[in-house]
């Protein structure tokens, strides 16, 4: 903060002076000046600094329980918690071409039916804004488009005609006249992020920003971008595949590891109602190599398939491989399926990944990869109508994981007749259709497989 300098007035003419003088430099009078305080030179965060803060007590604080306004698109809303929430800044990031703009454009159409809806496009023109909305058939949305890339311009226009949603494409794109940086330095994206975030405060805007991500997949520019928002939200998903994942990585107002699923179409991103069928098996019989887990992304229950391949080393060392899940989780259960239940993997290189393009980083994960790599190894199927989940020890215990009664719900939903499962997982209420088998240790689940 600047600090307030000592000034001098005339009390004859108003006149100052930056020191102290015998006659006024203005009017010529003499012993007429008198010592002020000049007023602190503005700062570059004048403009949105806002009024004097006071300090209250917690119990002052009066709460308000609004419905969260929907963004029409219903895994959108899942993925934020329930939907928007007023003054909340969101950061969604993605590889090029993954379908952020789309799926905003989606939403602030469906928005603006119901509020005013802003949509700040620095990387494309607003000609090309309407050929997408063409070619989605939302031509005729009611968004209202601003092609600036000036964060004082686009403040400006925030404050004359306040809208209740701002989307900003891209945060990478906007400057502030503050710095002298170029647009997507780190200066000009925390600065330029900072300001936005304390308007969304300020005026209970949502803010939604848009940010490029780098090739090892994280959002471009400062990490403190991430912390400063209040939900982070990250695209996944090969581009030459019809299917979308949108995680939230954090979220100040929901779940995190909250997942939506997604199916890219011709009129854009479309919600898939039943995403387990996504990640599971098209084999029309039971397979070798192949298991069902039962995982959690966020609150949704979903159902996945993990394959395993297991073949003898054909010169060299052995290959431990693992795609969608942890690398170094594989080497450990390796060494738990030899030590605790006598299978030999040494001479055999192991390849194990989870179908669909799904990342699981939950330890529920352990039994299902066992499994599949016990039935590659012995070519044998576990059975189609089966499923597995469960947490895997170094002792060779089977320790017993999160809302296990949803997963069985999931799985009784979706038809599977039996489910391998912890001791501490047993459902005390029996569940319609489903056979549920209790297990301890490594080995009683090997004994199982084999039978």
């Amino acid at each position: 903060m600047a600090k307030a300098k000592s000034a001098y007035a005339c009390t004859e003419c108003g006149g100052r002076s930056s020191k102290w003088q015998g006659q006024c430099p203005h009017c010529a009078a003499w012993n007429t000046l008198v010592e002020t305080i000049a007023a602190a030179p503005q700062t570059r965060f004048a403009a949105v600094a806002g009024a004097v803060a006071e300090v209250r007590s917690l119990a002052s604080v009066a709460t308000r329980a609004e419905p969260r306004p929907p963004t029409g698109i219903e895994e959108f809303d899942r993925v934020l918690g329930g939907g928007l929430v007023p003054g909340g800044v969101v950061l969604l990031g993605g590889d090029p071409g993954i379908g952020k703009s789309t799926l905003l454009l989606q939403a602030m159409a469906a928005i603006g039916a119901a509020r005013r809806a802003l949509y700040v496009t620095g990387e494309e023109s607003p000609e090309q804004i309407a050929m997408r909305a063409q070619r989605l058939g939302l031509i005729n949305a009611p968004v209202e488009l601003l092609a600036e890339v000036q964060l004082e311009a686009i403040l400006g226009a925030i404050r004359m005609r306040p809208p209740e949603v701002v989307v900003i494409d891209s945060i990478q794109t906007v400057y502030t006249e503050a710095l002298e940086s170029a647009p997507g330095s780190v200066a000009q994206v925390r600065e330029c992020a900072a300001q936005l975030t304390r308007l969304a405060k300020q005026s209970a805007i949502t803010v939604i920003m848009v940010g490029h991500v780098t090739k090892e997949g994280a959002i471009a520019g400062p990490r403190v971008l991430e912390h400063i928002v209040d939900t982070v939200l990250y695209f996944e998903g090969d581009t030459h595949s019809s299917f979308r994942l949108v995680r939230a990585i954090k979220n100040r107002f929901g779940a995190a590891n909250e997942l939506g699923v997604f199916a890219m179409t011709e009129r854009g991103l479309k919600g898939v109602a039943n995403p387990s069928a996504l990640f599971l098996s098209q084999h029309d019989d039971a397979v070798a190599g192949s298991s069902i887990l039962a995982t959690m992304e966020g609150s949704r229950p979903l159902l996945v398939e993990v394959q395993a391949l297991v073949d003898p080393v054909q010169g060299g060392l052995a290959r431990r491989l693992a795609v969608g899940l942890d690398p170094q989780r594989l080497a450990l259960l390796l060494a738990v399926l030899h030590r605790h239940g006598g299978v030999e993997t040494g001479a055999f290189d192991v390849f194990v990944n989870a179908v669909g393009g799904v990342r699981i980083g939950e330890p529920a994960a352990d039994l299902a990869v066992v499994g599949a790599i016990y039935s590659s190894l012995k070519n044998t199927p576990l059975g189609r109508h089966s499923l597995v989940f469960g947490e895997v020890g170094l002792a060779g215990e089977i320790r017993p994981v999160q809302r296990g009664q949803e997963r069985l719900r999931e799985a009784a939903k979706l038809g599977f007749k039996r489910a391998l499962v912890p001791l501490g997982n047993r459902p005390k209420q029996p569940i319609d259709g489903l056979d549920v088998v209790a297990i301890s240790r490594i080995g009683e689940a090997l004994e199982r497989w084999r039978a």
